[in-house]
């Protein structure tokens, strides 16, 4: 079934809110996001800045100790501009390098969907010519974390969250954790264009035309997100320190391939240690993002049926 939302409500952390709309498992859903600063596709102010949250959405018969997957059908942002600020952040550079940009700054770009590109909009000579292409991806959504926890869209999780991967763009499955019932997904923060880490706090901020597919994998439990795309399968650590992250995105890994590939404890090991990428996602934030990747093409096939998506 084939749902179309229009929020009037957004929300600034991801939890056990009251749902705005109950679908089941297989469902396509076709919303709409506002930009981090909590404007919408007309540039009005319709939250507080900060991630604003579409939802959350409750899937039918999904329970703690499920899987959710979120098939990303479609980003695409709704607005001719968005915004970014254009200081690095002091924990991504040297204890003590002096960086005298005011954080109260803002660099406008315009969208041109001719061409599929965003230029930016500066006083400087220097700038004139930036422009990027538009790739649109989402930076903040997930699950209802556990224990009635409201966590805040600044940061991750296992529930997912502020994590600002790239690599969450269209066509691409992302999987959680479920920890309570419902699921209760929730999905915001749009960037037409970003680098690694998201290290300015910001890509190119704006509000999104969202299509996803919510699925529930039963009675799988996984620790940390998980996704996959048409090259890849990954999985991602949030936490501080930035070693942290990597352990959890590697074991995650490590348990995805020995569980549902049936690959052997030394096995696994050895294929991670030969062809395992790492991708960086938020560094910004409280909790930094790390990505573990592993080519599709060097797996085996999994030899669960039962696992619809989790095993391919």
């Amino acid at each position: 079934m084939e749902h179309r939302f229009l929020p009037d409500t957004y929300y600034m952390s991801i939890g056990s809110h009251e749902p705005v709309l109950e679908v089941k498992s297989g469902d396509l859903i076709h919303t709409v996001t506002v930009d981090a600063g909590g404007r919408d596709r007309k540039g009005n102010q319709v939250a507080p800045r900060g991630n604003p949250q579409t939802g959350p959405f409750y899937v039918d018969n999904a329970l703690p100790g499920d899987v959710l997957a979120v098939t990303l059908e479609k980003i695409w942002p709704n607005r001719n501009h968005g915004f970014c600020r254009p200081k690095i952040a002091p924990n991504v550079l040297e204890p003590g390098h002096e960086n005298n940009v005011p954080s109260s700054d803002i660099f406008n770009f315009v969208l041109d969907f001719d061409t599929n590109t965003a230029s930016i909009e500066s006083p400087s000579p220097a700038l004139e010519s930036l422009t990027v292409p538009i790739r649109p991806m989402i930076g903040c959504f997930g699950v209802a974390p556990d224990r009635g926890q409201s966590i805040s869209t600044a940061t991750s999780g296992p529930h997912g969250g502020n994590m600002d991967y790239r690599g969450f763009e269209p066509g691409t499955t992302a999987y959680f954790p479920v920890f309570v019932e419902g699921a209760l997904f929730h999905i915001g923060d749009g960037h037409a264009w970003q680098s690694d880490g998201e290290i300015l706090g910001t890509g190119i901020e704006i509000p999104m035309d969202v299509s996803f597919t919510l699925e529930i994998v039963k009675d799988k439990l996984i620790q940390w997100p998980r996704g996959q795309n048409f090259e890849y399968i990954f999985t991602a650590g949030n936490v501080r320190p930035l070693d942290e992250a990597i352990q959890h995105a590697t074991s995650e890994m490590l348990r995805w391939l020995t569980q549902d590939y049936g690959l052997s404890q030394p096995d696994a090991n050895i294929l991670i240690g030969m062809y395992v990428e790492y991708d960086i996602g938020n560094v910004f934030d409280p909790a930094y993002t790390i990505i573990c990747k592993m080519p599709k093409s060097k797996l085996p096939e999994s030899d669960s049926s039962a696992l619809i998506h989790i095993g391919i």
